[in-house]
């Protein structure tokens, strides 16, 4: 019975535990804090949601003019930014707050219809609010300067940060670049113009140049932009100009040569093509062409007369030469010397050995060299082989042939010299 009564008293102690847990107000957000950039405002805080009551959490963050917390009204009509968001920050931007004014930011917790307290949070955007770079910063040689053009800080609706602090100027710092990375004398400059120039620079020198926006009413500083580098420019060396000139005439000249190279490579298979170098030969031609001196190739027929029109050509080689020789003086006279008078009346010849070493070879009875009555040769026949000399006579087989075909040199007919 005991035991019995020891637990019915946990529970009835369990349920008043969870009933008082249940009506009590959850604790306030912490750590309240607010984000700010040029006229961009986020009101953000802590929240740890796996250690206080759950998922079913929700936040509400209002806002007011200051102005009217004046009035100590109890019913003062705050202005809703956030209404029951599950994220633990709140977008002021998109109410478009006077740059100038002071407001009043608060925000609760909401768990299971309960709300906790109201964490208030001051905010002059004038004075709180951060101060961005510069938009863009633009580097271009100037001579020996550089010029410098700067882009104003933008609000939220891409206006100028100077529609909102007039007062806004630049902090400029340059400095000479150096490959080593050693630390450079740095030059600074304020200005409140959105172009620069430099010109206190050495010529044909690398220079780096970072910025920061600044308003010294309420001290305002913002981070300086990523540092950019640029060379300056100066007069031009001569030999600069001779190398650039120079290189320009090689490149000249090697597109030149590209071009003339082009060209005669296209020249030539234009007329090697249509231009060959063979030429047809004139029997050839004839059928090719309408008529000798045409140039208009003849054009085909069909079939049948083109079998028709066909000749069949058989190539042969060039034919030889045939040389014919007159006889030395020296032969001439010996041979005449050497014929004698026979019996029969007919000569013999005066020894083989001088007919060969001459070339001259005799017949008997031959009608080269005429007889007389007495059986010799007439003095006639003497002077003729005694001629002057006449010169070599090259003649060709094909002109020859006939007259060699037709005619039969008898050997008893008279003496003829042929030398091949």
């Amino acid at each position: 019975m005991s035991t019995m009564s020891a637990a019915l008293c946990r529970y009835l102690l369990f349920g008043c535990f969870l009933i008082s847990a249940a009506g009590a107000e959850p604790l306030p957000p912490p750590n309240v804090t607010l984000i700010t950039l040029n006229t961009n405002y986020t009101l953000v805080w802590d929240w740890d949601r796996a250690a206080a009551d759950g998922p079913n959490v929700t936040f509400t963050a209002e806002y007011l003019p200051k102005y009217k917390l004046k009035y100590k009204r109890t019913n003062l009509n705050w202005y809703k930014a956030c209404d029951k968001t599950p994220h633990k920050s709140c977008d002021f931007t998109a109410l478009d707050l006077h740059y100038l004014g002071i407001f009043v930011f608060r925000v609760r917790v909401n768990v299971n219809g309960n709300h906790s307290d109201w964490v208030q949070k001051e905010f002059c955007p004038d004075k709180d609010a951060a101060l961005g770079p510069p938009t863009k910063v633009e580097l271009k040689p100037a001579g020996s300067g550089l010029d410098i053009y700067i882009s104003d800080p933008l609000t939220s609706t891409n206006l100028s940060m100077k529609e909102k602090i007039p007062e806004l100027y630049y902090d400029i710092v340059y400095w000479k670049y150096t490959e080593d990375k050693r630390a450079s004398r740095n030059h600074t400059l304020n200005s409140t113009m959105n172009v620069v120039t430099l010109s206190d620079l050495l010529a044909w020198t690398s220079y780096c140049v970072t910025i920061q926006s600044r308003h010294d009413y309420y001290k305002k500083r913002s981070v300086f932009t990523t540092p950019q580098c640029m060379q300056t420019e100066g007069p031009v060396p001569w030999w600069t100009i001779v190398r650039y000139f120079l290189g320009s005439l090689m490149i000249c000249f090697l597109i030149v040569l590209l071009i003339v190279y082009v060209f005669f490579r296209c020249f030539k298979t234009v007329k090697s093509t249509f231009f060959p170098s063979g030429q047809l030969p004139k029997h050839f031609e004839e059928y090719f062409c309408d008529s000798p001196a045409s140039d208009i190739p003849r054009l085909l027929s069909p079939d049948k007369e083109a079998e028709i029109l066909c000749h069949k050509v058989t190539i042969c080689p060039e034919p030889a030469f045939l040389e014919i020789h007159d006889p030395p003086p020296e032969a001439l006279q010996e041979l005449a010397q050497g014929l004698e008078p026979d019996s029969s009346g007919r000569h013999s010849r005066q020894g083989s050995s001088g007919s060969r070493d001459s070339g001259v070879y005799s017949t008997e009875g031959g009608s080269g060299l005429p007889q007389t009555s007495s059986g010799q040769s007439s003095t006639g026949a003497e002077d003729s082989w005694q001629a002057p000399i006449k010169q070599q006579e090259q003649v060709k087989m094909q002109d020859m042939a006939p007259e060699l075909k037709s005619q039969r040199l008898m050997a008893d007919e008279g003496v003829v010299d042929m030398c091949v």
